[in-house]
């Protein structure tokens, strides 16, 4: 059985009957606990032809391992310490074929760092480093991280990061926020929040998700990393985008932290930096609706 009415194009039949539940409870029950009835099934249909791949990586769950929720930092060797806290690493050589439609390398780690201690603003609140395959490394102090030096508060969040291995899996993903020509674009999110039921996940590829959005959370990075830029505190003086489609999600992390509920965290990077492998030029914002 597969979903009827899909537009979809590079993804599996596999995924595509990954969302029968979603259409199911979108077209026959909504969402009562959110008061929304059963939606129109052809925009429904036209909905899930926006679906995208994406690697979804969860500790405790199935699937190889293909990465870290903290452990060592491992850096290459006269790189300056990190500007922000070290949260996970992740092997693109272990993520399954097609797990995203991101031009990703075949191989090597991806570092992300995160902070949670700024929740408002329009600063850059975390990092991606690149470290191919190959390359000497050094373990270094994971609290070194720009000199910081916070209080007790600050270093409570920071200790309670996740710490185990990432198990990775394909799971399709649908929007998080409203499109044009959807006059029940909310009402499709909701229940896709709903279907999906991820908390605490670290994801690769896919659609950035922020609470409530009006709009492309990507639109909201853009415009950060347009004025941070014109400010030169970001950007190493190349070319910055506010334009929305010329950026892509690289990751987004949902926390499960004690005092950060509710927190959403995305690294968004310009299609030419990616193709480029200029992983530097990740932009990272988080969203916290306490």
């Amino acid at each position: 059985m597969s979903v009827a009415g899909t537009r979809v194009v590079g993804v599996t039949h596999e995924l595509r009957d990954m969302l029968i539940p979603f259409r199911a409870q979108a077209v026959e029950e909504g969402c009562p606990e959110e008061d929304i009835p059963p939606l129109p099934a052809e925009e429904v249909d036209r909905w899930i032809g926006h679906v995208r791949p994406c690697a979804l990586l969860t500790y405790g769950g199935d699937g190889p391992v293909a990465g870290s929720f903290g452990g060592p930092l491992l850096l290459p060797h006269g790189m300056p310490d990190p500007e922000h806290p070290y949260l996970a690493s992740v092997d693109f050589a272990a993520l399954p074929k097609d797990s995203t439609d991101l031009p990703l390398p075949p191989g090597g780690r991806l570092l992300l760092f995160a902070s949670l201690l700024e929740t408002d603003g329009d600063g850059n609140c975390g990092q991606a480093i690149y470290v191919p395959a190959g390359t000497p490394v050094e373990e270094r102090d994971r609290n070194t991280w720009n000199g910081h030096v916070g209080d007790e508060f600050d270093q409570a969040i920071v200790d309670s990061y996740p710490q185990g291995e990432l198990r990775v899996r394909t799971e399709p993903d649908l929007p998080y926020h409203a499109l044009p020509g959807f006059s029940h674009a909310y009402e499709l999110a909701d229940v896709w929040c709903d279907v999906s039921g991820r908390s605490g996940h670290l994801q690769i590829g896919g659609y950035a998700n922020q609470e409530d959005s009006e709009s492309d959370p990507l639109e909201f990075v853009a415009r950060c990393a347009v004025h941070q830029a014109k400010r030169g505190r970001w950007g190493g003086g190349g070319p910055v985008s506010g334009a929305a489609e010329d950026w892509v999600l690289l990751a987004h992390w949902n926390p499960v932290i004690s005092g950060r509920e509710g927190a959403d965290v995305q690294w968004g990077i310009q299609r030419a930096d990616l193709a480029a492998r200029r992983f530097d030029r990740t932009f990272s914002t988080v969203y916290w609706n306490p």
